[in-house]
């Protein structure tokens, strides 16, 4: 049987050998990159516009990387190096710090969202491997086997990134037409509000609840509720394990009574 073919990526193969002085560094071809997809979106990124901004041909930025994934790549790895590792060693306090600050990259650099669903199993730089050893590292402290803290982690990943999109592409899509939040709501929540009257308590209820409240705010505690409702259910299963754990084995004879 055949080996299966290696998943292509900038931190799996050789580096190529670099020219004695190099034109540009892999360094300055990641912050350009970076600038570009800050400003137009990942859409609107190419090789060829990317060496035109360098004032570079293509061969120089060949020298660094073999296609416009390997860059993405590189440049995701750039943006979560800022992301600081959480102090805290209770495991919970730090996954929800590292989710917070998870959510202000996305929310930072809105395309990266697009690229982030493969995180678990895509990304190899050294600044993904630093978070995740971190966070398996304080679960595996608190008694989580190394299997349950990967699927934890994989689970609170999910939910940021998730919520985190759905966000970051609707504040991009009213900074493109040239609204706020608050316009929005302010515009459309009398019209809701009278729709609902007409049979619909229970939402009539849930926009009167949204009356003189910041949408910031509203994002801010939607996002924390989930947060919360995620890590309870995996502390309450970490506790049924242990617990499970702890319980002596019973006999045959008490096992058919």
């Amino acid at each position: 049987m055949a080996n299966a073919q290696q998943y292509p990526s900038v931190w799996t193969r050789p580096r190529p050998r670099r020219r004695e002085h190099p034109a540009l560094s892999r360094e300055q071809i990641v912050a350009e990159a970076l600038k570009l997809l800050d400003a137009d979106g990942i859409d609107a990124l190419s090789m060829r516009r990317l060496g035109a901004a360098l004032n570079a041909g293509a061969t120089s930025l060949y020298t660094h990387v073999a296609n416009k994934d390997e860059l993405i790549e590189l440049v995701v790895d750039r943006v979560l190096g800022e992301i600081e590792l959480p102090a805290e060693d209770d495991w919970r306090p730090a996954m929800e710090t590292a989710a917070r600050r998870l959510r202000a990259i996305i929310l930072g650099h809105p395309w990266i969202a697009a690229v982030l669903d493969g995180v678990g199993t895509s990304f190899f730089g050294p600044n993904m491997m630093r978070i995740t050893e971190r966070l398996l590292g304080v679960q595996v402290m608190a008694g989580f086997t190394v299997q349950d803290a990967d699927e934890s982690l994989k689970l609170v990943f999910a939910y940021v990134i998730g919520l985190g999109a759905g966000e970051a592409a609707a504040l991009t899509r009213l900074r493109r037409d040239g609204w706020t939040e608050q316009d929005v709501l302010d515009s459309r929540l009398p019209d809701a509000e009278a729709l609902a009257e007409a049979g619909f308590p229970l939402l009539s209820s849930v926009y009167i609840g949204y009356r003189g409240r910041p949408p910031v705010e509203m994002r801010e505690l939607s996002f924390e509720y989930g947060l919360a409702r995620i890590l309870e259910g995996v502390a309450a299963q970490h506790e049924r394990t242990q617990h499970e754990h702890t319980q002596p084995e019973r006999t045959h004879h008490e096992r058919i009574r």
